[in-house]
């Protein structure tokens, strides 16, 4: 299928989406946002697609909204921002956090806005060693979106997020991995690489396993310790009835390197 605003490649049970409107710095419109989410939507039930590699074209990661094509409500001069974030951004964070599948991404370049904080969603993140993470909001009056003021405490820590946020100031790759944001730097020409290796080193991981393991370091954000011992003690439950899990165990014994189906 053609995209207008994405690039789209299934290879080696991996699926590689790349933001493709690097003339405007991979900023998101509606077309743009319809089309990752057709995407990822269809990735997560997708039972070949077992790791997710999320990327851009040109010199930028994403710059974030593209403040030319802002959803307005037509009824008031007064733009409602809460529209396009409730229609597009929060599911799209959610698509990634909640896919149940590992999902990297690869930042070239900028990352500002909501850009940045679709990265910081994602579960791995590399970045180029002349990439940049910018929380740009509050050089325009408004909020961090996108899960930036869930993510960036977590990330970081309180003072680091209340920094990152007020001041709008643009982190380096290797500050952003010190600070703890992404997990790992790489020489520019190196990222598309690097990114396809990590994703194809986990598509042949038991994935079953790993989306349970998504879920269960994102509950801990809220749940107190008796509760997290209470999810642990569940999502083991189901990772134990899995057939991934009886491959593994069944290769460890037959010391063979273990077949996984993701399920």
């Amino acid at each position: 299928m053609d995209y207008q605003t994405i690039l789209v490649e299934e290879k080696n049970t991996v699926g590689y989406l790349k933001f493709n409107r690097p003339e405007q710095l991979n900023s998101f419109n509606e077309v743009m946002h319809k089309e990752v989410a057709q995407v990822l939507n269809k990735w997560a039930v997708q039972p070949d697609i077992r790791a997710v590699v999320i990327s851009a074209q040109g010199r930028g990661f994403c710059a974030g909204q593209d403040l030319n094509d802002r959803v307005v409500d037509p009824d008031s001069a007064v733009p409602d921002l809460g529209l396009s974030i409730e229609k597009y951004y929060n599911p799209l964070i959610k698509l990634i956090t909640e896919m149940p599948k590992p999902v990297i991404c690869a930042v070239n370049g900028v990352a500002a806005g909501a850009g940045a904080n679709i990265a910081l969603a994602c579960d791995l993140v590399l970045a180029a060693k002349s990439a940049s993470f910018i929380q740009v909001f509050c050089r325009l009056g408004l909020v961090p979106d996108s899960g930036g003021t869930w993510f960036l405490p977590r990330l970081v820590g309180r003072a680091q997020a209340m920094g990152l946020a007020l001041l709008g100031d643009k982190i380096p790759a290797e500050q952003a991995l010190q600070l703890g944001m992404i997990w790992r730097v790489v020489e520019d020409e190196q990222l598309q690489v690097e990114a396809e290796k990590m994703a194809e080193h986990l598509a042949k991981q038991p994935t079953y396993g790993l989306g349970l393991i998504k879920k269960a370091i994102h509950a801990a954000a809220h749940n107190t310790l008796d509760e997290q011992l209470l999810l642990e003690r569940d999502l083991q439950r189901l990772a134990g009835r899995s057939e991934d899990y009886r491959e593994g165990v069944q290769a460890f014994m037959q010391k063979r390197t273990p077949e996984y189906k993701g399920c």
